[in-house]
């Protein structure tokens, strides 16, 4: 069946914004629900796209970013990722953040995924890529990152900590279970 073609069945009968900062808004919806009963929803608006990027080399290594996270209140290995404005090529964006945290510098991308990572209750949409033919540099954190550590390790183990439960981020383990189904591994 065609996703399109499908029509909206909630209402929106008013909506009001609770809150906003440059990240995001989050707006209180009063609603008919496909039943139509009256009811709330709150939804968070991103006003930034999720990027994230697997730095893969010749030797099938990649590279993992650990940091804090403050919502969360726990350390976290993940792959490279970030925001980019709406308006921002999602490849761009990808090639800033893959140099900002890790100081690497691809010459071949591909994207492997698109996704909403809640769909629930926000509309934030995300784009991963494969990242291959790899220089090194300087990385260039930004303040929020200055805690940020950055190993290499093969694909494999990190795919490995994914089926472990030991990365747990959204975009980590579908980025990495996408290309480990890509690359067979």
């Amino acid at each position: 069946m065609n996703q399109k073609e499908i029509k909206n069945p909630w209402t929106t009968l008013s909506g009001e914004q609770k809150y906003d900062n440059r990240w995001i808004g989050v707006t209180e919806y009063q609603v008919l629900n496909p039943a139509g009963g009256k009811g709330i929803y709150g939804k968070v608006h991103f006003k930034n796209k999720a990027i994230g990027v697997i730095p893969v080399d010749a030797d099938g290594n990649t590279w993992l970013v650990g940091q804090f996270r403050y919502a969360l209140n726990e350390f976290h290995w993940e792959i490279p990722e970030g925001g980019a404005p709406l308006t921002e090529d999602p490849l761009d964006a990808a090639k800033r953040e893959l140099q900002e945290e890790t100081g690497i510098v691809a010459k071949q991308w591909k994207k492997i995924a698109r996704l909403h990572t809640s769909n629930s209750v926000t509309d934030e949409e995300g784009f991963i890529f494969l990242a291959e033919d790899l220089e090194h540099g300087a990385s260039n954190l930004e303040e929020t990152e200055a805690d940020m550590k950055v190993w290499k390790l093969p694909l494999k183990e990190a795919v490995d900590m994914v089926m472990r439960g030991e990365i747990t981020d959204s975009m980590s383990v579908i980025g990495l279970l996408t290309l480990a189904r890509l690359k067979g591994i």
